[in-house]
């Protein structure tokens, strides 16, 4: 390869900090036009962190890249939090199909008032019959961070009825 070539080449090859510099504020406003600022502004971070493996590649056209890796993790995002609302809402039905007992008005108190991610984790095992393995898998957690999770919404019921 020519010097001019390797000289291209290295050109190409933009560190993720001055690809950051360039496109941030450019790749921010875009996201927060589709998807609002909150989730903006974690799908640029996020974005710039998956744009790396790329740069041994060389990146001809690092807005359109960065663009895509964006609307990915955003699809991405928005598929998993629609399983979630969706085992949710399928334990929350078995729960009613007891019956409106002191009981089961108790159980979902508790159940709604424990965080999301602990809640998900308690209603798969509890009403959905799920394994540890099987809830990780169905999250993309580790199966350590269930437990951990199922650990945390046990105490959280234990609080709660001790109240």
């Amino acid at each position: 390869m020519s010097h001019g070539a390797e000289k291209f080449h290295d050109e190409e090859r933009k560190t993720v900090a001055e690809l950051y510099r360039r496109y941030a504020a450019w790749l921010r406003a875009r996201l927060t036009h589709r998807y609002g600022a909150d989730l903006a502004d974690d799908l640029v971070q996020e974005a710039y962190l998956r744009i790396a493996p790329y740069q041994a590649q060389g990146i001809r056209s690092p807005q359109s890249l960065l663009l895509r890796i964006a609307s990915n993790l955003a699809l991405d995002g928005f598929a998993r939090d629609a399983v979630r609302i969706r085992h949710r809402q399928s334990a929350l039905d078995s729960a009613e199909a007891f019956g409106d007992t002191h009981d089961t008005l108790l159980l979902k108190q508790i159940v709604r008032s424990m965080p999301e991610k602990d809640r998900d984790v308690f209603v798969l095992s509890r009403f959905g019959g799920l394994t540890h393995a099987q809830i990780a898998a169905r999250l993309e957690v580790a199966v350590k961070t269930v437990e951990w999770r199922m650990g945390r919404a046990l105490k959280h019921c234990d609080d709660y009825l001790r109240r």
